[in-house]
């Protein structure tokens, strides 16, 4: 690690500001504060929102350690993200509606979106998350008021926006294996309170936990930069407009892999390589071809070199009962990651991601304005995608080959959405939505080779979908502070394309659309002021979900995704948030699902290598592979010393076993992680000093297991850390 950067952070200090408590206090008593969200595209409380929705805060994300929306899994429930082979493109799973897929292509189940701009290609959420407001979690599909549809749910990131008053302020945590966070921003007036501004900056830096067998060389030092600049532009007219330009920087090292089971080189005599018994043991080896195809020095350790811009316009007119709001946005990620699947120096699975991806996107829509019994959102979407990617993998060692996959892909999707809803009176409101959609996705040239061998004949393969979806809800509020509501909805996700190593055209023919059906009931209640209990029960009916399979070629078995024709998910979650003193607060959450392939015949790999032919197997019956619980909860309590107040947090999350596709031999078994920290800040002061701990019970268990072409792998998570952290606002 570049141990300068920890005396450049103690001279920071910083990461983020003291936060104010989480109730508030009158004289009834304690009550749990309201959250305020925008997921209906207006100024809400959270209570009054009839979707399951979790809302993570700034002070969460701290306590937590979140910095990337992979760990985000640890702050709310039914959420998993899955590193696909330890790093690159993220898997999304919510409530149990997931794709796991490691190429670049293929849409998520799941929308992320910055500031009301959708991310598309899942590999583009990757960036720090910094200077942010709050996190909302809505479950279950989303269309009639996002620009994307999507199946799973949506994750909305809200920053924080320019203030009226000229402000500063700056954190810096320090933690073990020199691991340093730090951001700050400055923020204030620049043409008096018609326009104002927001700059940001973050970093992440160190943190390596990893060493190579034999020489103890560290691997996992994070380098990571980003920034935002917001101009907010409110004349105190009609017009309205925020402008968001940002960047990053990531030259970070990959967290490597383990080997969980032994196994022998196919290269020569063969060598035997036995599994690690330290889980923390790592290796890697890049060859010349390798080296000399993705520009790297032959002593390249596995990694990004990935740079991340983009732009956003978001304008708006009040004409009074409505107001149009126009939403056009520039987004750009080019990717250059090295990858050693097989944690060894035998070349076994090496591989590298060269890509170039172009988002362009523009939103119009009309929101109602006045006060009354009807609201509504009418809008207009349209999105282009531009993907140029290179794909190479090494198997020298394996196979005594090399192969390179190139394509290109665009994709135009153009949609027109609405929502309205109707207050009958103060206890009835129905809302109805619709969303009609036309995508279409081209792969273009699509080339593949193996070592000398002539590629595969460049392919041009296309799909679309053009689905009507919607969304009908009834709610209910039978006294003050409980609300009760049942909702149907329809939501889609766009077919694709396996682009994966294939020596035959029809491994990459087109997946199709899935289509799923939502049947929700839930209820929110504050029926005392210092208590919130949320709860929702889900069925899902899913018409040809996505999943990764295989298909029997005349080269033998290939990797290709498949669709289920008919399978279903059922489940729950509840929600609690306790505050009985003004001193004390208490937050649970709990997640339980269920699916089950309902027909679904597939290949059997197994038999089918044996066979020397296609051999499928009916799955109906069978369990979908996921996590069936989830479980998070935290306890905060704060002392009076005076002048000071002194916090004490306690957060913990519970993962269920998780049973991938490839079978029982690659489960992640369950685990439970504990975090803490201790806080002293003054009485409405500018600084707040903290010592945390992180996994402080020091819980051994992975993030992914999986297997490619010879090698049983396993991704460990962080182990314990401990650190400081100071925060200063001026």
């Amino acid at each position: 690690m570049k141990r300068y950067f920890v005396g450049a952070a103690m001279g920071v200090l910083g990461l983020v500001s003291a936060q104010p408590s989480s109730a508030q206090t009158s004289g009834s008593g304690t009550t749990v504060d309201e959250l305020v969200v925008t997921v209906q595209r207006r100024e809400q409380a959270a209570q009054d929102v009839g979707i399951a929705l979790s809302v993570v805060t700034s002070e969460d994300l701290v306590q937590r350690g979140v910095t990337n929306i992979n760990q985000l899994q640890n702050a709310t429930p039914s959420l998993e993200v899955e590193p696909a082979f330890g790093g690159g493109t993220p898997q999304f799973r919510l409530r149990g509606v997931g794709f796991s897929d490691y190429a670049s292509n293929n849409a998520p189940t799941v929308g992320v979106y910055v500031n009301e701009v959708a991310y598309p290609v899942p590999i583009m959420t990757q960036g720090l998350i910094f200077d942010v407001a709050r996190v909302e979690v809505l479950r279950g599909p989303q269309g009639t008021l996002y620009g994307r549809n999507t199946t799973g749910g949506a994750v909305n990131i809200i920053t924080n926006r320019p203030s009226k008053q000229l402000s500063a302020g700056f954190m810096a945590e320090y933690a073990r294996f020199d691991h340093l966070r730090a951001e700050g921003y400055v923020s204030g007036p620049v043409f008096g309170d018609a326009l104002l501004a927001r700059l940001s900056l973050a970093t992440e830096q160190g943190g390596a936990y990893q060493h190579r067998r034999v020489t103890g060389e560290e691997l996992g030092d994070a380098d990571r930069l980003a920034g935002r600049l917001l101009l907010e532009y409110k004349p105190g007219g009609p017009v309205e407009a925020l402008f968001d330009v940002h960047a990053g920087r990531d030259k970070s090292e990959a967290t490597g892999l383990y080997l969980f089971r032994g196994f022998t080189t196919r290269s020569g005599t063969g060598v035997f390589i036995p599994a690690d018994t330290d889980r923390f043991a790592t290796d890697w080896k890049i060859s010349p071809f390798l080296a000399r195809d993705a520009n790297l020095p032959l002593d390249a350790k596995p990694g990004v070199d990935n740079e991340t811009w983009g732009t956003s316009l978001n304008a708006s007119y009040d004409f009074g009962p409505a107001t149009l709001t126009n939403i056009a946005s520039y987004d750009q990620l080019i990717r250059r990651q090295y990858g050693d699947w097989d944690s060894s120096q035998s070349i076994e699975a090496d591989t590298y991601f060269g890509s170039k991806v172009n988002v362009i996107s523009d939103e119009l829509r009309l929101t109602s304005s006045e006060e009354g019994p009807l609201h509504y959102v009418l809008g207009v979407y349209y999105s282009r995608q531009e993907l140029k990617e290179q794909y190479y993998s090494d198997f020298l060692d394996n196979f005594g080959t090399y192969a390179r996959v190139n394509y290109n892909q665009k994709v135009e999707s153009i949609s027109g959405f609405g929502q309205a809803e109707y207050e009958f009176n103060e206890q009835w409101k129905l809302i109805g939505g619709l969303r009609y959609e036309r995508e279409t996705r081209h792969l273009e040239g699509f080339g593949s080779a193996f070592g000398g061998a002539q590629a595969l004949r460049p392919t041009n393969v296309s799909t679309k979908m053009t689905p009507l979806t919607g969304k009908i809800e009834l709610d209910f509020k039978p006294v003050e502070g409980a609300l009760i509501y049942a909702s149907a909805s329809r939501g889609a996700k766009s077919g694709g394309f396996t682009t994966y190593n294939t020596g035959n055209s029809s491994a990459i023919q087109p997946f199709k659309p899935e289509i799923l059906r939502a049947y929700e009931v839930g209820f929110k209640t504050n029926l005392v002021p210092s208590l919130q209990i949320n709860g929702s029960a889900f069925f899902y009916d899913y018409k040809n979900q996505q999943v990764l399979s295989t298909v029997f070629t005349a080269n033998g078995l290939v990797g290709r995704f498949a669709n289920v024709p008919k399978s279903e998910i059922w489940g729950g979650e509840l929600e609690l948030v306790f505050h009985p003193t003004p001193a004390f607060v208490l937050t649970q959450n709990v997640g339980y699902k269920k699916g089950e392939y309902k027909e679904f015949f597939e290949v059997d790999a197994g038999a089918s290598r044996l066979a020397g032919r296609e051999i499928t197997v009916d799955r109906a019956g069978q369990k979908i592979p996921f996590p069936a619980w989830s479980y998070q909860g935290s306890a905060t309590y704060t002392w009076d010393l005076g002048a000071h107040d002194l916090a004490a947090n306690v957060n913990y999350n519970f993962r269920d076993r998780n049973v991938n596709f490839l079978g029982v031999r690659y489960a992640v078994a369950s685990s439970w992680t504990v975090n803490g920290d201790l806080t002293l800040r003054p009485h409405d002061g500018p600084w707040a000093a903290t010592v945390f701990g992180r996994n402080i019970l020091n819980e051994k268990y992975d993030l992914t297991r999986n297997f490619f072409t010879s090698a049983d792998i396993a991704q460990p998570a962080r182990p314990r850390e401990y650190g400081v952290r100071l925060a200063y606002d001026f």
